[in-house]
């Protein structure tokens, strides 16, 4: 409860012109280079940051996200969804509940985006800067859009890291001894 109330009194602080904005870019997972460089209130919910990516990369916004927490190579860690999509009470994180000041910092500036999860459109969100709130300038703002959106998700090749070389595993199948061990 005490979390939910500095929360509140953190997103009226920056209401009020003395928060701090996030410069971040969304770079889409692609071949070509296209981005959307977005500055946004610090206190926003991920929630608002998402609708902020989608409306600037010409989504309509009516399919399923998430955010992943990663560290500084893109590896994938905790999921933020957007709806808590398990049955019965689960602990799953929402980005209503989360908040960019919370999960994007300067010691953990990259995030992973993904829309649409039939589609898997796939963006890396890097934390570029933090600047005062500057009075008359409505927030989130696309600062600079680069590229074009494709009309159709780059395609992705899912490939695990291979841990055990099948090829020669079982070289020798008379080590397995199955006439003793067999039930």
């Amino acid at each position: 409860m005490l979390k939910q109330v500095i929360k509140l009194c953190n997103f009226a602080f920056a209401k009020n012109g003395r928060g701090m904005i996030y410069k971040i870019r969304v770079i889409l997972d692609a071949e070509e280079d296209i981005f959307r460089d977005i500055e946004i209130d610090a206190a926003y919910s991920l929630e608002e940051f998402h609708n902020a990516i989608t409306q600037s990369f010409g989504f309509d916004g009516n399919e399923m996200a998430s955010f992943y927490t990663c560290d500084a190579d893109w590896n994938q860690d905790e999921e933020i969804a957007l709806f808590d999509m398990n049955e019965g009470g689960s602990d799953v994180r929402l980005m209503n509940e989360s908040f960019l000041e919370d999960v994007l910092t300067r010691h953990t500036p990259k995030l992973i985006y993904v829309y649409d999860f039939l589609s898997m459109w796939t963006f890396f969100v890097e934390l570029a800067d933090i600047v005062e709130k500057e009075d008359g300038r409505s927030y989130p703002n696309v600062l600079f859009s680069f590229g074009e959106l494709p009309e159709f998700p780059p395609e992705k090749n899912f490939e695990a890291e291979k841990t055990v070389d099948l090829d020669n595993s079982f070289e020798n199948y008379d080590d397995f001894d199955f006439d003793e061990n067999w039930n």
